[in-house]
């Protein structure tokens, strides 16, 4: 049977695994920390589908995890599953978080997911309401994602520095030391679990099998050499 490469995952974490998976990533929620070091990328659109149904708690810290994380995050793969995704408001969200971060050449395609009207954080009543009081959030001006200041808290406090998520998620540090790409996360799995094959490898980080089938061959180097 030929290899099928997937865009997403069976299914999205929620709830009490999402709470431990974001914990992985550096969200500095009261959980045990999930082991299982989940695919980034998951976590994070699982924690902007969450955030975008009311959760407003894990939102702001969604917001405050992008400036310290961006460079370690697979723009790409993030931007594959909200295409394929296809929903209009995690769209404009993501559109609007890749503008305020526009620095990063990366995100250039990640803002042009979205080109429709402004879509509002909040209902109709309840945006009058603290727009009139507060005003915009700044962090979403000119974007288009709608968001009024003080809704989504900023403390940057509640979220781990790099070097602690590096210490407990080795996918994340094969992305600094390779970058943040597939290959990178492949390695880390090869890591953990040695004996994969490359269809397994590529099923299970989203990648190709051709990228696949090269780092399980550079990986074995690497081990005839240190062996």
């Amino acid at each position: 049977m030929s290899f099928k490469r997937k865009i997403l995952p069976d299914v999205f974490p929620e709830k009490d695994e999402l709470t431990r998976q974001l914990v992985s990533i550096g969200f500095l929620f009261a959980s045990d920390k999930n082991q299982d070091e989940p695919n980034i990328e998951n976590v994070l659109v699982a924690a902007s589908i969450e955030g975008l149904k009311g959760d407003l708690r894990t939102l702001s810290l969604l917001v405050d995890w992008v400036p310290i994380h961006l460079k370690q995050t697979n723009i790409d793969r993030l931007t594959s599953i909200l295409v394929e995704l296809g929903d209009k408001k995690l769209k404009a969200f993501w559109s609007a978080l890749a503008k305020w971060q526009e620095k990063d050449p990366r995100m250039t395609k990640l803002q042009r997911i979205y080109r429709g009207p402004r879509v509002a954080l909040l209902e109709e009543d309840e945006m009058s309401f603290f727009l009139k009081r507060d005003g915009e959030d700044n962090r979403f001006r000119g974007s288009k994602f709608l968001v009024p200041a003080k809704v989504l808290r900023h403390r940057e406090s509640d979220i781990a520095s790099p070097g602690w998520v590096a210490k407990n998620h080795k996918a994340y540090k094969y992305r600094i030391i390779i970058g943040p790409t597939y290959r990178a996360d492949m390695w880390a799995l090869l890591e953990r679990e040695p004996n994969l094959g490359p269809s397994e490898v590529a099923r299970r980080c989203y990648g190709s099998f051709g990228t696949a089938w090269d780092v399980k061959k550079d990986w074995m180097l690497i081990q005839s050499l240190a062996a």
